[in-house]
């Protein structure tokens, strides 16, 4: 069994416009709900054994978030820019290329590709993934290879807003 939590960016800032769209940081909210959001999956039982990051500022910044939460390992993280620019079908081509040694992956990135992904993998209709949502999907197979549309099942879709009284 491959398990796959997709998680969105938490909310970033716009404050300067100088800022390039990579290079944005994390807004207050975002600096609120990153840690919040990333101590909520360390108490289900999922603990990643690999964290893929887009390399983008607040992608990054999320993830590192959530590294430290499940105190991942350095060599257990890994960067990549190609999620922050090549779209969907990059990111399926690095979740088929993943070692079959693991079973537990989180992956960060952007939208629209969180949302599409979602979708994609488990047949249901997401309208939109919010900053800092967690999409947890499950696969019923031992091969990352084998992953498909429509094949994962989703375990768990959880957001910040789900939570006003934190």
């Amino acid at each position: 069994m491959k398990e796959l939590i997709l998680v969105r960016h938490a909310k970033s800032s716009w404050d300067d416009p100088d800022w390039t769209d990579f290079n944005r940081p994390l807004n207050k909210r975002g600096l609120v709900d990153a840690p919040f959001m990333a101590n909520l999956a360390t108490t289900w039982e999922f603990k990643p054994e690999m964290i893929i990051s887009s390399t983008a500022n607040r992608a990054l910044t999320t993830s590192k978030i959530f590294a430290e939460a499940f105190a991942l390992p350095s060599e257990s993280f890994i960067e990549d820019y190609n999620i922050y620019e090549k779209g969907p079908k990059y990111i399926i081509s690095k979740l088929r290329s993943l070692d079959n040694s693991l079973s537990k992956v989180m992956l960060f990135g952007h939208n629209p590709d969180m949302t599409s992904l979602a979708s994609y993998f488990t047949g249901q209709y997401f309208d939109n993934v919010p900053t800092c949502g967690i999409v947890h999907i499950r696969f019923n197979f031992d091969d990352w290879d084998k992953i498909e549309t429509t094949n994962g099942e989703l375990v768990r879709y959880e957001f910040p807003k789900k939570y006003p009284n934190r």
